[in-house]
């Protein structure tokens, strides 16, 4: 089992050098460690371009970065080289490419153990018994890596369910799995048309961390890359800031939250109790540990609506101080309403599971 990494994208044959090494080092200040690099043209010739990435990834490479490169199958035409020798990328310094065309699954499973130990990413984003082919040929299963596609056409990125499966797919071979995101400001991409670059349609308009939130809450993913460049700083350090292992929701306080109210929300781990309820999400640890505290009944109204966080009051008897997020809507004079989960991010209740943790962020 990986740890979950965060990257970035770089397109050298659209961009500036020096401004691709003034991201790179802004992107290792906030945690991220891979690049997802294209190399789409080798209109310069071989030496130049050579020239050019053996740079920037060696650079990358001082900074803890790994690339991994994205070759359009015209290049291997142009270069005069095939997949049965990577010496030319593995010398630019990459630790995988990603292979652009499917073969046959035995031609794959034979690039696995390419002599220069680079790692081999395959396209995740077909619903298709692609990788057990692969597999099945006896393929060098440790350097095989999954990378979703990304989607620069607005209404074309993928729908969830469709995602989840082909997902699934690779996670259930425990395959090293990634997929992209889109920042909002963002306008290099690897063709003309820069919808954004996001993996997931439903991605493609919300901010930056929610959508790495909402594939980490997947459990299917465990690299988010951002599709395109550049990134602004406040994205970069917003993705930085996650939690890549647990949901934390971020949270408008009411007025009349109280000190305790207040602790019980934001300073402890919450955790859903394993026989779940339709109604809320209930955090029942917390009760205990605050059992002697006063929580006297708020003034405010008492109708709650989905996304609500709400704590049992003194009315409450036992479950005083119980901490609950509603999912459908109720009223209960004996819960206080504390907080808001933002409305982008309502959707991500549906990832809170029995015995989920998760935390919140005002």
């Amino acid at each position: 089992m990986t740890k979950r990494t965060l990257g970035i994208s770089l397109y050298p044959d659209h961009s500036d050098l020096n401004e691709d090494k003034k991201y790179l080092v802004l992107a290792s200040q906030y945690g991220f460690t891979r690049i997802f690099m294209s190399m789409l043209e080798v209109s310069e010739g071989k030496d130049k371009v050579a020239e050019k990435f053996t740079d920037l990834i060696k650079f990358a490479k001082g900074l803890g970065f790994s690339t991994t490169l994205d070759i359009a199958p015209n290049i291997f035409d142009q270069l005069g080289i095939s997949y049965d020798d990577l010496d030319f990328f593995h010398e630019l310094g990459a630790d995988a490419i990603r292979l652009d065309q499917g073969f046959d699954g035995q031609k794959e499973a034979l690039i696995s153990f390419n002599p220069q130990e680079m790692n081999i990413e395959l396209n995740m984003s077909n619903d298709v018994a692609y990788l057990n082919n692969i597999l099945s040929y006896s393929a060098n299963k440790p350097f095989i890596y999954g990378c979703h596609n990304f989607y620069p056409q607005r209404g074309t990125g993928l729908p969830l369910d469709f995602f989840i499966s082909s997902s699934k797919r690779f996670k259930d071979q425990g395959i090293d799995t990634a997929a992209f995101i889109t920042s909002q400001v963002g306008k290099i991409g690897p063709w003309d048309i820069n919808d954004g670059l996001p993996t997931l349609e439903m991605h493609r308009d919300l901010p930056i961390e929610i959508q790495a939130k909402h594939l980490f809450a997947t459990n299917l993913i465990d690299c988010v890359i951002v599709g395109n460049a550049y990134a602004s700083e406040h994205e970069l350090r917003k993705l930085g800031e996650i939690d890549r292992y647990q949901l934390t929701f971020d949270v408008s306080l009411t007025t009349d939250i109280t000190q305790v109210e207040r602790e019980i929300l934001l300073d402890n781990q919450h955790v859903r109790r394993g026989d779940i309820t339709d109604l809320v999400i209930r955090s029942t640890e917390v009760r205990k540990k605050y059992k002697q505290a006063d929580n006297p009944v708020s003034s405010a109204s008492h109708d709650f609506k989905r996304g609500d966080v709400v704590i049992g009051n003194d009315n409450f008897g036992k479950y005083k101080n119980e901490l609950q997020v509603v999912l459908k809507n109720h009223s209960d004079e004996r819960k206080n309403k504390v907080a808001q989960i933002s409305s982008d991010e309502l959707f991500l209740l549906d990832y809170v599971g029995p015995w989920n943790k998760f935390r919140f962020r005002r």
